[in-house]
């Protein structure tokens, strides 16, 4: 998601290739996470580069060490946008999405889940739980698409 501060005058950008991102930052900075370590700033990365708008934005760049550092630069005036994750977005009251970037300008954005071999033996049940219906309805409070069929 491109956000900006809550109280900024852009409302909404249409988000497509080759669309003028470094102008819409003017003589700000546009926060993600770092594009070389960072998963948001890796994904903002690739559909930057997909859009065409990657060499135009570099140098604008501001790479915070997570998401929630890029959010808070938005959220405190320090960087008039900034690149998230949609549900991180959701939980911030300091800032509002002006702009969604398409599906097609980064891989999908997948969170797995799995015991490893090491596991405590709670692991299973707590697994067993982030399957059922009552976890659903919880993660999508908080902006997240439930891929697989809840369990219970």
């Amino acid at each position: 998601m491109l956000i900006a501060a809550k109280d900024s005058k852009i409302d909404h950008v249409d988000i497509k290739p080759g669309f003028d991102l470094a102008k819409l930052a003017r003589d700000g900075r546009i926060a993600t996470g770092d594009v070389k370590a960072v998963p948001v700033g890796l994904y903002a990365k690739a559909a930057l580069e997909k859009l065409g708008v990657w060499p135009s934005v570099e140098p604008k760049m501001a790479m915070a060490v997570n998401v929630r550092a890029a959010l808070a630069y938005v959220a405190r005036g320090e960087a008039p946008l900034g690149i998230v994750y949609a549900t991180d977005a959701k939980i911030e009251p300091g800032v509002k999405v002006i702009g969604v970037f398409p599906d097609d300008s980064h891989d999908p954005i997948i969170y797995p889940m799995a015991a490893t071999v090491n596991a405590k033996p709670e692991t299973t049940q707590y697994l067993a739980f982030l399957r059922s219906s009552t976890a659903k309805p919880i993660f999508e409070g908080y902006g997240f698409s439930v891929l697989a069929k809840p369990t219970s």
